[in-house]
Parts: structure tokens; sequence; C-alpha cells
């Protein structure tokens, strides 16, 4: 089972080798089993990438990364078919009703708003008593809009002088960092499982190829949260994101989480909402859909 992620920042030059990764770099060469590797993350211009270790990639289930001249994740590369069940998979998405989707959003945004209660528990903020309130608001399908509300609540709770869309703010590009590796991570697990990320629960954009993905990301955002406020320690730096800053958004799916009585880490989380999803939906139960709790 894949259970690391690799981050490239380096010149270098990958291709496949006997099985591996082979990381050709001036000071020697590095190989890493393919097997191990769930996602990968090039995050440098200058890296050189053979086709047939893309397509190994893509058969072993692995999500390739690639980012921008500013180095913020702007593409990801993932299998396409290569789940047995694809078409049942694709009838089953299509075939849900309405109330039901609504009820597995509830849980989705119910989940979200309690874990970034459980940030600021964490945080010992002594005013996050109001999201654990907000959060048994949710009606099935939010149509009071609870999590727009949670948000503003929170945002203002976690970091003071913090505006979401400046894109200015360096607290803004460690989470756009960390959200991106978790959209890819969360779109891969569902492509393991047969789905089609296109066809959401609440995310219906015709434009988006990943609807299910961010429908399904939601509760993990407040661990990425989290990540970045522990990472700058709470402090608000007028500066770019760094190499450092990078390395430590890109091993969010390291982190820990908890999926009933077990502790995993986000990338083995992901996988079980996966699994869960598709289970909830086979026996049209939306109570069997597992997600992830952040542990205080």
């Amino acid at each position: 089972m894949a259970w690391r992620g690799l981050h490239l920042t380096q010149p270098a030059r990958l291709a496949l080798a006997d099985g591996q990764i082979l990381i050709g770099r001036d000071d020697g060469e590095i190989r890493l089993p393919l097997e191990d590797i769930a996602y990968m993350v090039i995050d440098t211009p200058q890296a050189n990438l053979s086709v047939p270790l893309l397509t190994a990639c893509m058969e072993a289930g692995v999500a390739v990364i690639i980012t921008d001249p500013k180095h913020l994740p702007s593409g990801v590369m993932l299998p396409f078919h290569r789940h047995f069940r694809q078409g049942g998979m694709a009838r089953l998405q299509v075939d849900q009703t309405e109330p039901f989707r609504k009820r597995l959003w509830q849980t989705v945004v119910r989940t979200k708003i309690e874990n970034q209660g459980a940030v600021l528990k964490v945080l010992g903020r002594a005013d996050s008593g109001p999201l654990a309130a907000m959060a048994r608001l949710v009606g099935s399908g939010d149509p009071e809009n609870v999590e727009a509300r949670a948000a503003r609540a929170y945002w203002s709770r976690l970091w003071s002088n913090f505006r979401r869309e400046d894109e200015a703010d360096l607290r803004n590009a460690l989470l756009n960092y960390g959200y991106a590796v978790l959209r890819a991570c969360v779109a891969r697990a569902l492509v393991g499982v047969g789905f089609l990320p296109a066809f959401g629960i609440h995310h219906a954009s015709v434009t988006n190829a990943f609807n299910l993905a961010d429908d399904m990301l939601e509760p993990f955002r407040p661990f990425i949260d989290l990540l970045a406020w522990r990472h700058l320690g709470g402090v608000d730096e007028a500066r770019a994101m760094s190499l450092e800053d990078r390395q430590a958004m890109a091993g969010a799916m390291m982190e820990n989480a908890a999926m009933g009585e077990d502790e995993v880490t986000l990338l083995v989380a992901a996988e079980r909402l996966a699994a869960s999803l598709a289970r909830a939906m086979e026996e049209r139960r939306p109570e069997a859909l597992l997600l992830p709790r952040l542990v205080t």
C-alpha cells in the first residue's frame, strides 16, 4: 500500500527502473519503490520525467502534482479508468437521489465545523464553543448556509487581521498549497474506488472536473489550517513563501486523524473515506460515510 509522498524541489531527471522511481541528480541517484508513493509534487521547473515513468505512476495510482512559476500547485495527473467497476460506480453516482445527497452534505458540513472547533480548542481558544453549537444547527443540505457563518466565526478566532481572499498574505499561500495537495490526494482516493470526481454531491460546476473531491475534502481543511498555524507559530509574516514552507505543506497528508476508533494519516483517511462513500451509496445509508476527526 502506498504510504508516502515525494516533494521534488531540486533539478533532477526522473525515470522508471525496475519498478522504482529513479531520481538522477548531479550528485548521484536515488531510487524509491513506486508502490510506496501515493503522490508526487514536482515543485521545480528543472525536472524531466520520462513517459514510461508517468505511465507507471498512473498504473500504480500515483497522483502527480505540478506547480506553476510561483511554486503553487497548478495541475494534477490522475489515473483514468483504472477501477474494474468504473461503469457501475458511475451509474451509482448518477442514481443517487437529491434527499440522499443532501443528507451526505449535512454530514460533511457538520464534521467540517466540528473539526474547525477542534482546531480552536487545540490552540487554546476559549471562545471555540459557538462552533460546536453551529455544527448542531446544520440541516439536510445545509439550507441555512451554516457553513459560511461558521467560517466567519472560525477565521476571526484563528488569526487576527486575516482575510481568506488576500492572495498576498503568506498564510493564504500556505493554505492554498496544502489544500491543493489535499485535493489531489482525495481525488486519487475517489478514483481508486471507481468514482468519477466530476459528479459531486453538492458542488456541481459544469467547469469543475473535481466536484466530488471538493465535496469530500471539506472535513480535511481544518487539518491543513492547523498545520499552517503551527508552521508559522501563529505569526503573520510579510514575506514570500519559502522552500521550507512548501516542504511543510507538501507533507500535509502525513498528519494524523481519527477515523472511527483508529488513528491514521490523512492519506489513509482519504482512502477510507472513499471506500465508505461507495458503501454509503450502495446501501443508501448516509450514516455509513466515515469522515476524519481532528484529535484534541
